[in-house]
C-alpha cells in the first residue's frame, strides 16, 4: 500500500478540472454586462477607397461692373479682378483649408480664380493648376458685366432665365448640355487624375452648382448663389458622386446668415 503522501490531492494536478472558488465580482460584472441591451449607433460618412475629394471653392468677391468701364475679356468672357473684400476672403479661405491635406490645387483660366487660391497655394508651397474646362458659363452677349446690369434691373430675359434655369435663354450664351457636358467631364478628369486624394479646385458659382446638380440628379439652378469664398464638398467615385456639404461660409462669419451672394 502505497503512503497517503502519494495519493493525488486538490491541489495535485490530475488533468481534470478542479473545483475553484468563483470570483463574484467577475460573475457580477458579467451579468451585468449581459443584462445591458445591444446598441446601434449612427454611422458616420466614410470616404470610400480610392475616391476624390473635391473641395469646390467659389472665387472671391470680383470688382464691381460699371458701364463705362467693361470687364476686359479673355476667351470671348469677363475677367474681372478681385475686389478687396474678395482679397480678404480668399485669404480666411486660405487659412481655412490650409489646416487640411491639400493634393493638388485647380483654377479656372479666369483670373479671379488664381487670385483667391494665391494665399493658399503660398500656405501649403503649392502651384495651382490652371483647367480652362473649370471657367464660368458664357453668358453670350451678356459678357463684360452686362449680366448683372440685366439681373439688377430685372430684364424680361433675365427673369425668364430664373424661371427656366437655363443659362442658354441669353442670346449667344452657352447651350446648357453642352456647359452640363464640360462640367461633368472636368471633374471626372480631375477624379480619374487623383485618386484618393483630396483636391481644392478655385470656380465659379456657375460651375458649382452645375456639379452639384450632377451630383445630386436637383434642378439646374437648385444649388446657384454660393456665397463668394465659400466651399463645397463633392466626393466622386467611380459610381456616384456624394455631396457631402453646401456653401460652407464658417470662415469668413461664425454667425447664422440668411443672406445669399450674387449670382457671379
Amino acid at each position: 500500500m502505497q503512503p497517503d503522501s502519494d495519493k493525488p490531492t486538490d491541489d495535485t494536478p490530475t488533468g481534470k478540472p478542479t473545483d475553484k472558488p468563483t470570483d463574484k465580482a467577475t460573475d457580477k460584472a458579467t451579468d451585468k454586462a449581459a443584462d445591458k441591451p445591444v446598441e446601434y449607433r449612427q454611422g458616420r460618412f466614410r470616404t470610400p477607397p480610392g475616391a476624390t475629394e473635391l473641395l469646390l471653392v467659389r472665387h472671391g468677391e470680383s470688382e464691381p461692373a460699371r458701364p463705362d468701364r467693361p470687364f476686359p475679356l479673355v476667351d470671348g468672357q469677363g475677367d474681372p479682378g478681385l475686389a478687396p473684400e474678395g482679397r480678404e476672403q480668399a485669404e480666411r479661405v486660405g487659412l481655412r483649408l490650409a489646416a487640411e491635406r491639400i493634393d493638388a490645387i485647380y483654377v479656372s483660366s479666369l483670373r479671379r480664380t488664381a487670385q483667391t487660391a494665391a494665399p493658399l497655394a503660398a500656405r501649403l508651397g503649392l502651384t495651382p493648376v490652371v483647367e480652362p474646362g473649370l471657367r464660368e458659363v458664357h453668358l453670350g452677349e451678356w459678357e463684360g458685366g452686362l449680366f448683372r446690369r440685366m439681373v439688377a434691373e430685372g430684364h424680361p430675359t433675365a427673369r425668364r432665365m430664373s424661371a427656366e434655369e437655363r443659362w442658354d435663354v441669353i442670346p449667344g450664351a452657352e447651350p446648357a448640355a453642352a456647359f452640363s457636358e464640360r462640367v461633368r467631364k472636368v471633374l471626372a478628369g480631375l477624379a480619374a487624375a487623383h485618386p484618393g486624394q483630396r483636391v481644392v479646385v478655385v470656380t465659379h458659382g456657375g460651375v458649382i452648382a452645375e456639379a452639384l446638380a450632377a451630383a445630386t440628379g436637383s434642378r439646374p439652378f437648385a444649388f446657384l448663389g454660393a456665397d463668394n469664398a465659400s466651399v463645397s464638398h463633392l466626393v466622386l467615385t467611380d459610381a456616384r458622386w456624394v455631396l457631402r456639404r453646401f456653401n460652407d461660409t464658417a470662415h469668413l462669419d461664425p454667425a447664422f446668415s440668411t443672406t445669399s451672394a450674387p449670382l457671379t
